[in-house]
C-alpha cells in the first residue's frame, strides 16, 4: 500500500488487512494477446451441494449464493 500511495486516495488497511474503504478494489491485472472473457454456465445440483458442502454452507445459503448459476 505504502508503494501504491494509496493514502492519496483515503484508502488504508485495518488490523486485519481489509480495505477501507469498503469499496475499494486492489488487484494484478495480466493481460495476454489470445486471453479471452468468458461466462460461467448453468451449474448442475451436484456441484451445489458439493461447493456448498466444502464453503461450510448451509444449501439454501449456497443456493442464494449462486442464484445466477443455477
Amino acid at each position: 500500500f505504502r508503494v501504491l500511495q494509496a493514502d492519496e486516495v483515503n484508502m488504508a488497511l485495518t488490523e486485519s488487512l481489509a480495505m477501507t474503504p469498503a469499496a475499494s478494489v486492489s488487484g494484478f491485472y495480466l493481460a495476454h494477446p489470445e486471453s479471452t472473457y468468458f461466462n460461467v454456465g448453468k451449474i448442475g445440483q451436484d456441484q451445489l451441494e458439493n461447493w456448498a458442502e466444502k464453503t461450510g454452507l448451509s444449501q439454501r445459503d449456497a443456493e442464494r449464493a449462486l442464484s445466477p448459476n443455477l
